[in-house]
Order: C-alpha cells, then sequence, then structure tokens
C-alpha cells in the first residue's frame, strides 16, 4: 500500500506540472494583460501627458491595442465609454451684457465677462485702474453631476471626466455625452437677449439600462469667489452661499466664519453663490431640487485671490432616465434689486439691507425714495445730499424738542448751582433735591436723548444700505472715486489692526465735526451728576474712528454731511428760535402749576430715599 501511494502521488505531481506547462499564458498574453493593468492605472489615477492637456484620458493609454484602450474606458466609464474621448472645445454664447464661455469637457461654464462692471485694481505704486469683471472663471471651481453607473469600474461617472458633443444654434449651445445603446446626457443653456439670464436643462433619453434610478443624481458646485472689491475684507463678510427651501424663508450659510448648512429631504427652490454686489443663482422652474448640503469656507484675503469658497451639493429629481428633463435659470451679474426681484421667488434677498425692521426700512422705504431722486439726479453724491436735507427736515421736529429740552435745562442752571454749593459733600442728596428741580419745572432729563432715540432705526438702516446697495458702487463723489468703499486721502505705507493702512478724508472729517458737535452741546449741558459723561462723549467718536475709516464713503459722506445740518439747524434754533426769557418764564408757569407724581417718579424718588439712607448709616458708622 506504501508502494501504491508513492506511486499516485507521483501521477498526480506529473500531471499537475503538464496541466501547468499546457495552460502557460503566450510571451503576447502576458504583454497584453500587462497593458491592460497599466491602463487601468492610468484610468483611475486620471494623469494625462503635459503635451496633451486637452484630451481624454484614453487618448493616452498604449496604441498599440486599440481594443485594450476600449476595455479601460469600458471599466472605468461603463456606458458612458464613448464620451471618454474627445477634443476640449470653447463654444461662446453672448449678449450686450455678458460673455459666457462653455467647455465641451464637463458641459459647464468656464468664463463669464461682465461688459458694463468694473474692478478697480491697485498696484505696487498705489494707482488704480480699471479692469471688467470675470465671474466663474477659477480653474479650481467644479460645476457637474455625479450618475450612478452600475457598469462602470466605481458605480459611478461623474460629468467633468466626459467630453460632450457640442450643437451651437444661435443663442443656444447644446451639450450632449452619448451612451452605449443611443442614449445621452444632454445639457442645453440659451442666453436670453440683453439679459443676465441663461435657461438651462438638463435631459436623460434612452438612459434607462444604463443609469440607476436606486441614487438620485447630484450637482457638484464649487465656486471660488473672487476679489472685486477695494474693501476685501468687508466684501468676504459680505459673501456666502444663500438658498431657499420651497414657500420657507430665504436663509444663508454664516458670513463670517467656515459653515455648513444641511437640508435633507427638503424642496429647494434655489441656491445663489453671492459676493458682496454679484451673484450667480440656479433656480428651479417646475421641481424643486430634492435635498442639498451648502458650505462656505474662509480665506485669507491678504494672500488669496478668492474672498471664499462656497459650495452647493443638491440633488437632482430625475426619475424617468429614458425620456425625462429638469428645468432650470441661471442668473450670473449684479445684485440689482428690481432685476432679482422680477424672478418672484424672494431672490431679491440675498442683497444684504439687513434682517426685521432695518431690512424693511432699506427696501420698501429708502431704497425706492433714492431711486426716485436717482431719477432726476445724475450725481449719487447729490442724492445722498438731498436725502440728508429732507430726512433732517423731516426730523427736524424731534430735533427741536430735544434743543428746546436742553434750553430748559440750560435756563435752570442757577438753581442747579445753588444746589451744588449748598450740598456740594453729599452727592446723593444733590441728585435727589436736582430731580426735584427739574419736577417741578417741568424738564425732562431724557428729553434731549429720546429724539436721537427714535432716529436710531434710520441711522442703522443706512448704516446697512450705503455698502449693500450696488446703485453706489464706483460712482464718485468730491475725492472718493467709488462710494461703496473706503476713500483714501492719502497712504500710510503700513498697516494698523483694526484701523487700516490709509486714512479716509470723510471719516476723519466726521470724526472732528462730531468732536465739535459735542463740545458745543456740552457748554449747556449739566453734567455734575456724571462727571465722565464728560469725557466719554469725545472718545466715542474716536473709537469709531478706526470702524469708519474701512467703511463705505457713501455712509461716511452721509455721516459727515448730517453733522453739517445738525450744527447748522442747531445755531440757527438756539440762537434765532429760542427766546431764554419767554423760556424761563415758561419753566416758572409750570413751576405755579400742581404737580401729581407718576407711578415711576414715586419709585424712583423712593429708591433714591433708601440710598440716601444707606449712605447717611454708612457715614455714622465712621
Amino acid at each position: 500500500m506504501k508502494r501504491n501511494e508513492v506511486i499516485g502521488i507521483l501521477l498526480i505531481m506529473l500531471t499537475f506540472f503538464l496541466w501547468t506547462l499546457t495552460t502557460k499564458p503566450s510571451k503576447e498574453e502576458l504583454e497584453k494583460s500587462k497593458r491592460m493593468r497599466d491602463s487601468i492605472a492610468l484610468a483611475e489615477q486620471n494623469i494625462l501627458p503635459e503635451n496633451q492637456s486637452k484630451t481624454v484620458l484614453v487618448d493616452t493609454l498604449p496604441k498599440s491595442n486599440d481594443t485594450t484602450a476600449s476595455e479601460a474606458a469600458h471599466l472605468q466609464f461603463g456606458a458612458f465609454s464613448t464620451a471618454a474621448s474627445g477634443k476640449e472645445e470653447f463654444p461662446v454664447l453672448e449678449n450686450d451684457k455678458i460673455r459666457v464661455t462653455f467647455s465641451s469637457k464637463g458641459g459647464r461654464i468656464v468664463d463669464v465677462l461682465l461688459k458694463q462692471h468694473y474692478k478697480t485694481v491697485t498696484d505696487s505704486n498705489n494707482n488704480d485702474s480699471k479692469e471688467l469683471i470675470h465671474m466663474l472663471n477659477s480653474p479650481e471651481n467644479r460645476f457637474d453631476y455625479t450618475l450612478s453607473v452600475p457598469s462602470a469600474l466605481n458605480k459611478e461617472v461623474n460629468t467633468k471626466d466626459l467630453y460632450f458633443q457640442v450643437d451651437q444654434q444661435g443663442n443656444t449651445i447644446s451639450f450632449k455625452a452619448p451612451a452605449s445603446g443611443g442614449g445621452y446626457f444632454e445639457q442645453r443653456f440659451t442666453l436670453q437677449p440683453d439679459q443676465y439670464i441663461l435657461d438651462y436643462s438638463l435631459r436623460a433619453n434612452g438612459l434607462a439600462g444604463s443609469v440607476s434610478q436606486d441614487k438620485p443624481m447630484h450637482l457638484n458646485w464649487i465656486n471660488h469667489l473672487s476679489k472685486y472689491e477695494k474693501a476685501a475684507n468687508y466684501e468676504q463678510s459680505l459673501s456666502t452661499v444663500y438658498f431657499r427651501e420651497k414657500d420657507q424663508k430665504t436663509d444663508y450659510c454664516r458670513c463670517i466664519s467656515d459653515a455648513t448648512e444641511e437640508l435633507p429631504n427638503k424642496p429647494i427652490q434655489w441656491v445663489a453663490h453671492a459676493n458682496q454686489f454679484f451673484n450667480s443663482a440656479l433656480m428651479t422652474k417646475n421641481q424643486p431640487f430634492v435635498d442639498g448640503v451648502m458650505t462656505t469656507k474662509m480665506t485669507d484675503v491678504q494672500k488669496s485671490d478668492y474672498v471664499k469658497i462656497v459650495t452647493s451639493e443638491v440633488g437632482v429629481p430625475i426619475t424617468d432616465w429614458n425620456n425625462s428633463s429638469f428645468d432650470m435659470t441661471m442668473y450670473i451679474g449684479p445684485n440689482e434689486f428690481k432685476t432679482l426681484r422680477s424672478f418672484n421667488n424672494k431672490l431679491e434677498e440675498i442683497i444684504p439691507f439687513g434682517s426685521s425692521i432695518f431690512g424693511s426700512i432699506n427696501r420698501w422705504v429708502i431704497r425706492p425714495f433714492f431711486d426716485f431722486l436717482s431719477g432726476f439726479i445724475s450725481s449719487k453724491g447729490i442724492v445722498i445730499l438731498v436725502l440728508i436735507f429732507i430726512i433732517k427736515m423731516a426730523l427736524y421736529p424731534l430735533m427741536y424738542k430735544m434743543l428746546h429740552s436742553q434750553a430748559k435745562m440750560a435756563a435752570l442752571k442757577p438753581e442747579l448751582a445753588q444746589l451744588k454749593e449748598k450740598y456740594k459733600d453729599d452727592m446723593q442728596k444733590q441728585q435727589m433735591e436736582t430731580m426735584k428741580i427739574y419736577r417741578e419745572f417741568g424738564v425732562s432729563p431724557f428729553g434731549g436723548c429720546l429724539p436721537m432715540v427714535l432716529q436710531m432705526p434710520i441711522w442703522y438702516a443706512l448704516f446697512r444700505f450705503f455698502p449693500a446697495s450696488i446703485t453706489f458702487r464706483q460712482e464718485p463723489f468730491l475725492w472718493a472715486p467709488d462710494l461703496s468703499t473706503y476713500d483714501v486721502f492719502f497712504h500710510l505705507g503700513f498697516n494698523i489692526p483694526y484701523f487700516g493702512d490709509h486714512v479716509s478724508l470723510f471719516t476723519l472729517l466726521w470724526t472732528l465735526s462730531t468732536i465739535a458737535y459735542t463740545y458745543y452741546n456740552s457748554q449747556s449741558m449739566d453734567m455734575s451728576a456724571n462727571p465722565a459723561m464728560k469725557y466719554v462723549q469725545y472718545f466715542m467718536p474716536l473709537l469709531f474712528l478706526g470702524f469708519f475709516n474701512n467703511y463705505a464713503s457713501g455712509l461716511t459722506a452721509y455721516m459727515f454731511f448730517s453733522n453739517l445740518i445738525n450744527v447748522l439747524q442747531t445755531i440757527i434754533t438756539k440762537n434765532y428760535v429760542f427766546d431764554e426769557e419767554k423760556i424761563r418764564q415758561e419753566l416758572l408757569a409750570e413751576k405755579a402749576k400742581p404737580k401729581k407724581k407718576s407711578s415711576f417718579q414715586s419709585r424712583l424718588e423712593e429708591a433714591m430715599k433708601q440710598q440716601q439712607a444707606i449712605q447717611d448709616q454708612k457715614r455714622k458708622k465712621k
């Protein structure tokens, strides 16, 4: 048995050896297999020779065996392998406002030239020049779709890797990516005449067996937002992704830090990648996007060419890959309120006029009123002056009450001086008696503050209006070449944190006029109760000097000329409208009237009495 076992083992080994010799691949077959592995590796790594950067991956595969290259393309792209080769073309659509350049690789926009809008470029010698604005032109941008293709190597195909067939008819361009079996995936763009608008549609035809319906198609849109404004830091703070769910309020990603907003299974009506004054928006027509993830990433604006990197990934509800379409509208242009509002989908809310009451005042009061004045006056700076005059005249009754209250308090200086002398060692008692005198003579120490408080909503609305309205962009006035950004009186040659490398003349004049106006008003005010306020009131304009030095010169011009009108109104009113003797008689007449304390006055006096009692006890202990 042992001998038979040995013979059996030898026969098995001989049989295995003979089978190995007969099934060994030939030299030609080994070379073919190696070429196949190399081809797949090249396709997966997406490597292109330098001299063939405009050709598809399969053009770089070995030419000695066309069948091998075709097989490699089929492995990577599945049913879309026929769209994996071709030459990159750059067709153009153009009208009087924009020129749109496309690429056949991916069937996407690679540059948009705005023919009526410029950006200011400053050279190393601080000399300014103007260049036309280009949008969507960063080589790092993406605008492509991910298709679920079961026959592909990774079960997915991205349209950025496909070469589309171009068919241009007038102002319409069709990009088709053919698939096996005669089907195709199409992107169609139509540029509307004299508009910043493209009608954009997707169509799937004959792809039911090529593209899986298990996963929705997703748009991957990455946009590197270029710098267009001189105040790049401020432009960055107003640049972000805006979006709107169907029948919901417009929302956006956080503007001053990296942010992500996820909307799983939410119907999204539109998304917009917005700079301070320009945006590119993608709006659905009949059906909304089915979900979305929006992100923003901050950049170092001092070193980067971009103010922010924004991304939108949205699901496209194409369900019938045999014959279906999805219609959209693209807007690529300036943030003009009336134009954006014409879409009737709240797209105009991407203009950062502010929220709540302040945004409403800007949108529906200040903006239309300013547009009305601009219809008669060509200079936006002169319109600002007219706007100041009208607002100041409308608010003059409040100004009058404030000045009248100050005049009453000035007329009580003799009585207040006596109190200071009588209670010079007891500040608490002095304050109590001062409040009694105010009540006896019918003077409110808050009368001068209330009118200013009532003006704050208008002032804050204008604070948001000037740097948000494209109406002021690159509009000159006096020494300021652009009312939407800061004016430069002279360059410092170095950068001061929170101040900048320049001095804004409008900001400097506003600061000086504010200090002068404050000093003039303080001469008639009694600050003995709070001496610190005498100095704090001068500190505030100095504090805001650094902030407004980098702000829109339209606002600082408004603030400066508003101060001048305030000074004129104050001087004229105090010297030519008020009669000091008459005011004194009014105070005496008010003193003679019987007084009835309000509940607030009673509580205030009681609190002051309690405080006085505490102070008296402390003094007795000492």
